[in-house]
């Protein structure tokens, strides 16, 4: 069996960097034959190993909203460039810390299999930031989102949540110790992030970063684009503004020590 991996790129915020960083952490943490294929509207600068296809077309227009990543809803179409049967979907910034071989192999290859979503634990919620999918399986979702997206939007929030929901036969989870959310589950709680870095749980295949915290975030320290980098910025802004707002600590609580093993990882 080939082990096909998918990703998808658009506009710029991540681009070939992350491709070429994502194909790097694949190819060392799976065993061949595999693909890896990204849709993408701008091929420069990608490595010659990755697949490159164009975004699928879609006839809809893409609802900007604060929450979900809705452009996500281009995989779910009946074809998928020029690929069929499972595929696995990698978010672009992510971190690959273990071996994939078992994510194509756990379950039926007819099930979507999402990751869980680690910051709502008390919803049945996936995260698509690592999700299988067998290619075709979820176009009625695309039909009922292509009939009007801002509507999906606004009554389910994220595309996880639509495709946790509505998913024709229902969705699995791939066992949670195999993915871990950067933030919840790997960044230690006020005050020992001040003194500690971010652990790398056992078992752990692959940390996913939603949000605001980025890999080169947690391999540099701070909070970059919150607080600052330093340990010192986010004291200034304890002092500054902390208690004006009457949340002294949240400051504090960004803070991160750089974290090795994502610099071990996360690299071509």
């Amino acid at each position: 069996m080939i082990k096909q991996i998918i990703c998808i790129n658009w506009g710029t915020k991540y681009g070939a960097p992350y491709i070429n960083r994502l194909y790097a952490m694949v190819a060392r943490n799976i065993t061949p034959p595999f693909t890896f294929t990204c849709f993408t509207d701008n091929r420069d600068g990608i490595r010659s190993e990755v697949l490159c296809e164009d975004l699928p077309d879609i006839d809809y227009e893409v609802p900007e909203t604060r929450r979900g990543i809705w452009p996500k809803s281009r995989l779910w179409g009946p074809k998928l460039g020029s690929l069929s049967g499972t595929v696995l979907f990698l978010d672009l910034d992510l971190v690959v810390t273990g071996s994939l071989d078992a994510l194509f192999t756990y379950g039926n290859p007819d099930d979507v299999i999402l990751a869980r979503n680690a910051a709502k634990p008390f919803e049945r919620l996936g995260q698509t930031s690592v999700f299988r999918f067998p290619v075709g399986k979820l176009v009625p979702l695309q039909k009922e989102f292509a009939a009007n997206p801002f509507l999906v939007a606004e009554k389910y929030g994220y595309e996880q949540r639509f495709v946790t929901r509505e998913a024709p036969g229902g969705i699995k989870f791939f066992p949670r110790k195999w993915i871990r959310h950067f933030r919840f589950q790997c960044l230690l709680p006020f005050p020992l992030n001040l003194f500690l870095p971010a652990r790398l749980p056992t078992n752990a295949r692959i940390v996913i970063f939603p949000g605001e915290v980025l890999p080169e975030d947690a391999v540099s320290g701070g909070w970059s684009g919150r607080q600052g980098a330093t340990l010192s910025q986010h004291l200034k802004a304890f002092g500054d503004y902390g208690f004006r707002q009457n949340r002294p600590f949240q400051f504090l609580r960004h803070f991160m020590r750089p974290v090795n093993w994502v610099a071990d990882h996360w690299r071509e």
